[in-house]
């Protein structure tokens, strides 16, 4: 099972090139049920690699081209009355899918972006008070532009709480770079791209993940990053509990997609970043000088880690 992930790393691998470390998170992100926040400037590749592992999982994918005027039943559906069958009918939304692509969410009001709480977090749609349950998997990835702001709205607190991992795609080197345009010159790799894995793949994978063994240590270890956000003068307000969940099952998940059955301090250090870094918030004399990034790095530095038998 755990070659499943490497397989749909290497298909992927065919559309996106020199990325290795961010697909891995992606993956890890899918495998533990969370959902990514895909932070960068257009043209890097966010769109492809979200159709890419789409086809290599043989699932839905949806697109959600997020603007000022769209509402929360452009999102989620809404009940119609169909004059044939003189009843209200239910017209599913874009958010029925098993791969959903939120592109520009901060481009929505906070209402329409807060039409996404309910199904990140409870895999369910509810209009009109009737709760349907999405399908499984359901992976949300949304993006956003660092650097246009305007006409835009700061996904609050709550929002960016549902998010597992902030990531970014990050500018190619001129190796990649070069690779990228010889590969596209006369081929186009996302349409000749086929599944190499299945929906019921990932959620049987969702389930071996529970046998991952994390060591008590490894859980303090956890525990006491967390603490320190919350102890940091410079730290308006660290990560909740619901932060602490997330860091386990990414690390959970990180480990399974490595080949092991138990995680190590490693995996902690691979992911506290883009877990932790966009759940903080800072205090504003420091914001301007520190970012989460930062301030995690500097707590991983600072925070002793432990040395046991892991796979104990």
């Amino acid at each position: 099972m755990q070659k499943l992930f490497q397989d749909i790393k290497d298909n992927i691998s065919k559309v996106i090139i020199g990325k290795d470390e961010t697909i891995t998170l992606i993956l890890s992100g899918l495998l533990a049920g969370g959902h990514i926040l895909l932070d960068d400037v257009p043209g890097t590749g966010k769109t492809m690699l979200s159709k890419a592992l789409a086809k290599s999982i043989d699932s839905e994918f949806s697109r959600i081209q997020f603007i000022p005027d769209l509402l929360p039943s452009d999102v989620t559906g809404l009940n119609f009355f169909h004059q044939k069958e003189n009843d209200f009918v239910f017209k599913k939304g874009p958010v029925f899918a098993n791969v959903l692509l939120a592109d520009e969410i901060n481009r929505a009001t906070p209402r329409t972006q807060s039409a996404l709480l309910e199904c990140m977090e409870e895999k369910q749609v509810t209009v009109d008070g009737e709760t349907r349950p999405l399908a499984l998997p359901f992976f949300v990835i949304a993006t956003q532009n660092p650097v246009e702001t305007t006409g835009t709205f700061p996904l609050p607190e709550a929002q960016l709480d549902r998010f597992l991992m902030k990531l970014s795609m990050g500018e190619p080197t001129k190796e990649e770079e070069l690779s990228i345009l010889n590969r596209y010159m006369n081929d186009t790799p996302l349409a000749e791209l086929s599944p190499v894995a299945t929906c019921d793949d990932i959620l049987n994978a969702q389930k071996e993940l529970k046998n991952v063994t994390v060591h008590p240590s490894l859980l303090s270890y956890m525990v006491d990053i967390a603490q320190e956000t919350r102890h940091t003068e410079r730290i308006t307000s660290g990560v909740s509990a619901r932060a602490s969940i997330a860091l386990l099952h990414t690390v959970m998940a990180y480990a399974y997609i490595q080949g092991r059955m138990y995680a190590v301090p490693e995996d902690v250090k691979a992911v506290a970043v883009p877990v932790l870094s966009h759940r903080l918030i800072l205090d504003r004399a420091q914001g301007l000088r520190n970012s989460g990034k930062d301030m995690i790095e500097e707590i991983l530095n600072r925070v002793s880690v432990p040395t046991e038998e892991w796979n104990r």
